[in-house]
């Protein structure tokens, strides 16, 4: 059966609860029209942060779309939407992307443990790859029903490393043999050290390794693109902080992405970085 387009959607009708205002916004009109969704955006995530008492900050990436990935030059518009946030102050970080250079996310987790320490990590959608380690700096991840980790595992060239690390593939190209096995420490290490450091701080060392192994080898995940949900997070050991459907921060934040995924897919964003205060669009 279809659905007749330009029909209001029920729930909708009666008195709007958000946007809400009566008075006329202080930049010119035209501007305003022309910025109107993002200061949509960043009206909600003022309301977010009245009912937490944290700064909120975005880095969504459209998961769709190609050279969206984590890279080198993310590093210093996360410098900009920090320099918003005052010392001290709580942050949470909400995290929508599919990954990308494991070195660009190096930059940033180190960016981020100076500046924020302690940051709560939301995954309303999915952070997946490089965007899960982003996650597991943390000192907590907020996930809700719909919400998706994943495996850590690196690939170069498209093969992942752990099949490169092979012995056997050392005979067909040496070099990408060995990049495959550096790559695999490399991310090994990172992902240990965050843990240690953050989540899991003071936890035994084998439940570090539990959660380093399960993420970062094939011998848990057998796809790049598995999805980990809230209970299977938690049952690795993480600190997940769950919420069902309904809660009054959960609700917003899920407003929140849609936001944002409609609005990235129609101008033809790859990426937004956006606070209260800051608003950064990458156009493809």
């Amino acid at each position: 059966m279809g659905v007749s387009k330009g029909k209001a959607d029920q729930s909708a009708l009666g008195d709007s609860q958000f946007p809400r205002t009566t008075e006329i916004p202080v930049q010119s009109p035209k501007y305003w029209v022309s910025q109107k969704d993002r200061y949509l955006r960043q009206l909600l995530i003022r309301d977010i942060e009245r009912l937490t008492d944290r700064r909120l900050l975005v880095y969504f990436a459209d998961r769709f779309a190609q050279n969206s990935g984590i890279e080198a030059a993310d590093i210093s518009y996360f410098v900009e939407l920090l320099s918003d946030v005052p010392d001290g102050s709580p942050v949470d970080i909400l995290v929508e992307t599919n990954g990308g250079v494991t070195d660009a996310t190096e930059s940033i987790v180190s960016l981020l443990r100076n500046r924020v320490p302690g940051f709560r990590a939301i995954v309303a959608n999915g952070a997946k790859s490089n965007g899960t380690l982003i996650c597991l700096a943390s000192q907590a991840i907020m996930m809700g029903p719909q919400s998706e980790l994943g495996p850590i595992d690196p690939h170069l060239q498209g093969t992942p490393c752990t099949i490169l690390a092979q012995p056997q593939f050392a005979n067909l190209n040496y070099p990408l043999h060995e990049l495959g096995k550096l790559a695999l420490k490399q991310t090994a290490k990172l992902a240990e050290m965050l843990l240690r450091d953050g989540m899991m701080k003071g936890r035994p060392e084998a439940d570090v390794q539990h959660v380093v192994n399960a993420l970062g080898t094939n011998s848990v995940y057998f796809s790049h693109g598995s999805a980990i949900d809230l209970v299977e997070a938690k049952a690795l050991g993480l600190e997940i902080e769950a919420k069902a459907a309904g809660d009054a921060v959960w609700e917003r934040l899920w407003l929140l992405y849609t936001m944002y995924d409609h609005d990235v897919r129609r101008d033809g964003y790859l990426k937004v970085f956006e606070s209260r205060g800051r608003s950064t669009a990458i156009s493809t």
